[in-house]
């Protein structure tokens, strides 16, 4: 914990857009680096956050300055999460294909019956 501006410790530290920013873009680029280690497991946890993100209330507007780079981060964050449910769908769909070949019955065996005995 870093000490607050009364010096005691356990207060949180200052909050603004510019902190905000950088925190939402560090996770865009999280789930992308989890996509590019192919692990499905990790893939799948970035699915199922299903938290709307809700601005502290304390920042106020987005300052005009930002607003270019907020712009660029949604953009990013979209193209993201569209990766993220391309990558669900087909990690699925190779799991169904897997558990069909896996648990499937076995293939017919051909018959001959020699009726000249």
């Amino acid at each position: 914990m870093t000490p607050g501006p009364s010096g005691g410790e356990g207060q949180a530290p200052p909050v603004n857009w510019a902190v905000v920013l950088d925190h939402l873009e560090g996770e865009v680029l999280a789930a992308e680096e989890s996509m590019a280690r192919g692990r499905a497991e990790e893939i799948a946890a970035w699915g199922r956050r299903a938290d709307d993100w809700i601005p502290p209330s304390s920042l106020g507007p987005l300052p005009y300055d930002l607003r270019e780079r907020a712009a660029r981060l949604l953009q990013h964050q979209l193209a993201v999460a569209e990766a993220l449910i391309d990558r669900i769908t087909q990690s699925q769909r190779q799991r169904d294909v897997a558990a069909r070949m896996s648990y499937g019955g076995g293939r017919p065996v051909a018959s001959y019956i020699d009726r000249a005995l």
